[in-house]
């Protein structure tokens, strides 16, 4: 495992199940420089395009909201946390820290099942699936360092959202609270459109979390969240 930069760029982006401008996804992430790239409802398009400049990682579209993938500027190991509807994607990364020591992060890429998704009962079901899932692992290492981020189809008034933070910070609102503002929402009915909810974050525990950005999609229905860590 290559030892990577004591900081590190990390932008999370559903991409509208192919309809977000595969080429301009691929300009952005260029654009901010990011080193490793979470995504949700991935398609082919966006897969090749981010291939081309992200060759590392695993990238696994679909064209029915399920593809997923971790891209990354170098070489990186990705492996799945089986929960219902949607598997999570999961990578170890060595981050310097500021003596040059590594220090492992875990990094987990979620896609959480909107709630109302037909059948309505069964949307329920996966979102408590998935939360046990994740709880499950948490907890079997609670003092590990980890950034969570993807699509929680949950805004903070959520039950979702209220229980990943009894574990995690939201980075969201670190920041925010820094500079005196607050935290901008993420998700509207489509490109251009005023942003509604702020369903799309980024949760840390024992990671230094350096500043973090609400950025437009080019033709996406989400903003990506881009969170730069240290090592705590």
């Amino acid at each position: 495992m290559s030892v990577l930069p004591g900081r590190l760029r990390i932008l999370s982006a559903n991409l509208w199940n192919d309809r977000a401008d595969a080429d301009g996804v691929a300009a952005l992430v260029e654009r901010l420089a990011v080193d490793i790239a979470a995504l949700q409802e991935l398609g082919p398009r966006q897969a090749a395009a981010l291939g081309r400049v992200m060759p590392h990682g695993v990238l696994e579209p679909g064209q029915d909201y399920e593809g997923m993938g971790i891209a990354a500027r170098v070489p990186l190991a990705v492996s799945r946390l089986p929960l219902p509807c949607r598997d999570a994607r999961i990578c170890q990364l060595e981050l310097a820290a500021t003596d040059g020591t590594p220090h492992r992060i875990e990094l987990i890429n979620l896609h959480i099942r909107a709630p109302h998704s037909p059948p309505g009962w069964s949307s329920l079901q996966h979102r408590r699936g998935q939360w046990r899932g994740l709880q499950r692992h948490l907890v079997a290492a609670p003092q590990r360092p980890r950034l969570l981020v993807g699509d929680f189809n949950a805004t903070p008034l959520w039950p979702f959202y209220r229980r990943v933070t009894a574990h995690l910070h939201d980075a969201a609102r670190i920041v925010a609270a820094r500079h005196g503002r607050r935290p901008r929402r993420t998700w509207g009915p489509g490109p251009g459109t005023p942003r509604l909810l702020r369903i799309d974050h980024a949760f840390v525990h024992r990671v230094a979390v350096l500043d973090f950005q609400v950025v437009d999609v080019p033709g996406g229905d989400h903003s990506a969240v881009v969170v730069d860590i240290a090592a705590e």
